[in-house]
């Protein structure tokens, strides 16, 4: 399989990541009627919270932005691959037990652990599925890139 698919996933994902910068801008008002929309119990209107709000969505966006940096050069920082989906992997399972802990709902629990622990599966797959198509020769210094297989 290709390393194209990788640097397929790693796009649609870091595009997508990066419409969390918009939350980290939005207006508290809006904050607190998406919560109601939603279901959950009054959103705190309290600075901590707007804080921790605003900076886990700068996170998600700089997470956005560090995807597409690995995948606009995907020969360069292929062995990061293998270590962003353990690490997706491993942060889904941890997204599930925070969940739990803080009482969300258990859609919002499901939904946000297993797409997280998904996505770490499935990148995991792609890398695995790619082998060593893509990835520099360790051989060369000069960073040339394998031959793909022919799957």
């Amino acid at each position: 399989m290709s390393p194209h698919y990788i640097q397929i996933f790693l796009r649609v994902v870091g595009y997508v990541s990066l419409l969390a910068f918009a939350a980290a801008i939005m207006p508290e008002k809006w904050m607190v009627e998406i919560g109601a929309e939603l279901g959950m119990e009054p959103f705190p209107d309290h600075p901590l919270t707007f804080y921790l709000a605003r900076n886990l969505s700068l996170l998600y966006g700089f997470v956005g932005v560090v995807l597409l940096l690995v995948a606009s050069d995907l020969v360069r920082y292929r062995p990061l691959v293998r270590w962003i989906a353990g690490g997706t992997i491993v942060f889904g399972v941890f997204q599930g037990i925070v969940d739990s802990m803080a009482s969300m709902p258990g859609w919002w629990t499901y939904g946000e652990s297993c797409s997280t622990l998904s996505g770490g599966l499935l990148l995991w797959w792609l890398d695995t599925r790619a082998g060593q198509a893509g990835r520099r020769d360790p051989e060369n210094d000069a960073g040339q890139v394998e031959a793909p297989s022919k799957e």
